[in-house]
């Protein structure tokens, strides 16, 4: 039986600038080509879910524009569930991406209709979070609006996983405490605990942080070294999958929403979980774009065979 998912997040159109390389204070460079995507952290991580196979919510908000309309066919398309959707005033989210040729990315995001997600809007979607296994959130949308998102899912007995991204220096402990799995990347990770990830001792260090608050699972995600699992039972790095990257642009979002969707509410297959996610998010930087890269179980299963 497959996992319900709801995702509370962002929603941004990404306007992607294909440079060779990032410039230098002052300088003006050519752009080798620009495009358009579907994206913002929420999205991705409902499409990387409902792709590996859970039945996905997404809760958040567009605005009353072309791009609004383009995100909601976008996610349609991969039959989510976009009843708890709205429509907010102001335009709706945007990103603009700095591809360099390596493939990496830097990323530059304007909230837009996103920040006018509240917790109204969360007590609108009850019914979906209730009836979800897992409900995640990130912190493109209004902190206090994922917290309201977790208590409520607490409240039915239901698991709650935080990508705090982008970075928070000062990530509310209530939230932490609502919290069942988080999972920052290793630059996250270091502005929350202000303890740098370099290797396996502060990969430990990293996840005792956040288990003193009470935090039951962490994964941190480092890139192409894997991530690092910890939990009480576990304490393990997952290696990464060795491939050219094209496009790191929702490699961590692909993780994320893999995880959710294959991963047992008990968190007792939390390993095969996360290798699982990994070669998902090895699939997906291996193409251009967010959505169009984010690979189908179907392709995710065959490839963690060979």
């Amino acid at each position: 039986m497959s996992n319900r998912v709801v995702i509370l997040g962002s929603i941004n159109v990404d306007n992607i600038l294909h440079i060779q390389a990032l410039p230098k204070p002052g300088e003006t460079i050519e752009m080798a080509d620009f495009s358009k995507a579907a994206g913002g952290k929420g999205a991705n991580q409902a499409i990387a879910a409902v792709r590996s196979g859970a039945q996905t919510t997404f809760i958040g908000k567009i605005g009353n524009d072309s791009n609004g309309q383009m995100m909601l066919t976008a996610l349609k398309k991969d039959n989510i569930n976009t009843e708890n959707i709205g429509v907010a005033k102001t335009q709706t989210g945007q990103a603009y991406i700095l591809l360099v040729a390596s493939g990496q990315n830097s990323i530059i995001i304007q909230h837009g209709a996103n920040f006018e997600l509240t917790p109204t809007d969360v007590h609108q979607a009850r019914e979906a979070i209730v009836a979800a296994d897992f409900v995640v959130a990130q912190a493109e949308t209004p902190l206090d609006v994922a917290e309201e998102a977790f208590k409520i899912a607490h409240e039915a007995g239901k698991r709650t996983i935080l990508n705090p991204a982008p970075a928070h220096q000062d990530l509310p402990e209530s939230l932490l405490a609502e919290t069942d799995i988080i999972i920052p990347n290793e630059t996250e990770s270091a502005a929350i605990t202000g303890i740098p990830v370099t290797d396996d001792t502060t990969y430990r260090e990293n996840a005792e942080f956040y288990h003193r608050l009470g935090v039951a699972g962490v994964i941190i995600t480092l890139g192409s070294a894997g991530s690092y699992v910890s939990t009480k039972q576990v304490k393990q790095q997952v290696p990464a999958y060795k491939v050219k990257a094209v496009d790191t642009t929702a490699a961590g979002d692909t993780f994320i929403g893999a995880l959710s969707a294959v991963l047992q509410p008990d968190l007792a297959n939390l390993v095969a979980a996360a290798t699982y996610a990994s070669r998902a998010s090895s699939l997906t930087v291996q193409h251009l774009g967010a959505f169009p890269s984010i690979p189908l179980r179907a392709a995710v299963v065959k490839a963690l065979k060979n």
